[in-house]
């Protein structure tokens, strides 16, 4: 929980604490790693599941005040069992989507984004499951975009991201949303294409290997 609060700059505990049994609390973790993180949010006292109820035993009457899902390519998560409530998905996080009509009041991605080839494009889609007033934060840095021939794409796609609502810090590298993302702004994100990655671009800011992604102009 701490270094999602340290990466990427939200009041994790502060937005979660906000459920009520009427909304539960729904993050959408993507590269989520071993999924800590939405283990140790579920144990949060103002998450926690409720007392067992003193029907007959059966805690399944009384239903979590959180919805945690996490998405990864692998599966080394956390040892089950998990605290009701949290979920695990493995599959490419570019090929995953949630539950028809779902929404999350918070979407992340930490460090996850620098091994994804349409890094625009997953932004995109996620942005499109946030509710009303829901965050999307992650982890992105626009120098590992570049344009078919492998000139640098890092200012079209800060300004594509700026056009769609987005809010793109350059220093931080870290792109953040409020609400979810409308036609015009998957419009305004679509004047870059995809067109493939390559994995042996090397060492970003991190100091870790990752994906440099390239794109086409649109039109």
């Amino acid at each position: 929980m701490n270094s999602y609060t340290r990466e990427l700059h939200v009041d994790l505990p502060a937005l979660l604490r906000a459920a009520t049994p009427a909304h539960p609390a729904a993050w959408l973790d993507l590269c989520c790693g071993s999924g800590r993180a939405l283990v140790e949010a579920a144990s949060l006292p103002p998450l926690a599941a409720p007392p067992a109820s003193p029907h007959a035993g059966n805690t399944d009457l009384d239903p979590p005040r959180f919805d945690f899902t996490g998405v990864d390519l692998v599966d080394f998560y956390v040892p089950a069992p998990w605290p009701r409530g949290v979920r695990f998905a493995t599959a490419p996080v570019a090929e995953w989507s949630p539950p028809e009509g779902a929404r999350y009041d918070l979407i992340t991605c930490v460090h996850g984004l620098h091994y994804v080839g349409d890094r625009l494009g997953l932004l995109a889609r996620a942005a499109t499951w946030l509710a009303p007033e829901g965050v999307l934060a992650a982890n992105l840095d626009v120098n590992g975009i570049r344009l078919v021939g492998g000139a640098s794409a890092a200012r079209r796609a800060a300004a594509a991201l700026r056009a769609a609502g987005f809010v793109y810090d350059a220093r931080r590298k870290l792109v953040t949303r409020r609400g979810p993302l409308g036609a015009s702004g998957v419009a305004a994100l679509g004047r870059l294409r995809y067109v493939g990655a390559d994995d042996q671009a090397g060492p970003n800011y991190t100091g870790q290997p990752a994906v440099d992604a390239y794109y086409s102009l649109a039109g």
